[in-house]
């Protein structure tokens, strides 16, 4: 990777550090989609990083924790999310070999529906949802986890119509975030794609986000949480259109 790229590939760690630490949500997605908008690296190699990064905040973030994750949903996701993930990394491997533009028109349309899924505000349900819905939810999740490294927009969606009290809801988000992370990490390993450039720029990104999120804490935006939520929608959106846009427009002409 040239000089004038790997500046490129950092600006967006940092910007995408930032962005998920005033909001709460965007990393992987705000990663993904620009990175790939750009042209800066395949899909598949921004996927693998973006697991890594999120395996190394999600161990941050857990010691201590593990006793608030709510253990049985977690259980019935995991039983959704682990052959979802399975499918999404073979889909992956298959779509990234023989159809790279729909590839990337299924990354737009996800980052889309993650933007609009944050500016649906969840209404908690009087009662817990059923088995099935929990599997469902994995399911998906596993396969965006697969496929793009973020298995964000459905579980978080999801959790957070629960009956739960936030730390439970965040931890079990962590856990499920970890979870998808290592196991994507052991099977593109076992498929010899963890490349040395991958650790190498994984590694060189960890204290450019770390100091991108304390910049974000000490001076956040001067904005309330509804019009925090609209912002990371509205660039949601935006980053997931200018991905399908010249597809739509290059299958049309």
């Amino acid at each position: 990777m040239t000089l004038d790229l790997l500046l490129q590939f950092l600006a967006i760690v940092a910007f995408s550090a930032y962005f998920q630490t005033v909001t709460g949500f965007g990393l992987g997605m705000i990663m993904t989609g620009a990175m790939s908008g750009l042209g800066l690296m395949p899909i598949a190699t921004i996927a693998t990083i973006n697991s890594l990064l999120s395996l190394v905040n999600s161990a941050v973030a857990l010691p201590g924790a593990l006793r608030t994750v709510a253990w049985r949903i977690v259980g019935m996701v995991l039983c959704g999310m682990v052959p979802g993930l399975v499918v999404g990394v073979l889909l992956l491997d298959y779509l990234h070999n023989a159809s790279a533009l729909v590839l990337k028109f299924l990354l737009g349309l996800t980052i889309i529906y993650g933007g609009i899924s944050v500016a649906i505000q969840p209404v908690h349900a009087a009662r817990e949802a059923g088995r099935a819905t929990f599997i469902v939810t994995g399911v998906f999740s596993g396969a965006l986890a697969g496929l793009f490294g973020m298995a964000g927009p459905p579980l978080v969606y999801q959790f957070y119509r629960q009956p739960l009290g936030l730390p439970a809801i965040r931890y079990s988000l962590i856990f499920l975030f970890a979870t998808s992370a290592s196991l994507r990490t052991v099977l593109v390993a076992g498929h010899g794609q963890l490349s040395t450039e991958i650790v190498l720029l994984t590694l060189i990104a960890l204290p450019v986000g770390a100091v991108a999120t304390f910049i974000a804490k000490r001076y956040p935006p001067r904005l309330n949480h509804a019009a925090m939520r609209r912002l990371a929608s509205a660039a949601l959106v935006i980053i997931g259109l200018t991905l399908i846009w010249p597809l739509l427009r290059q299958s049309a002409g």
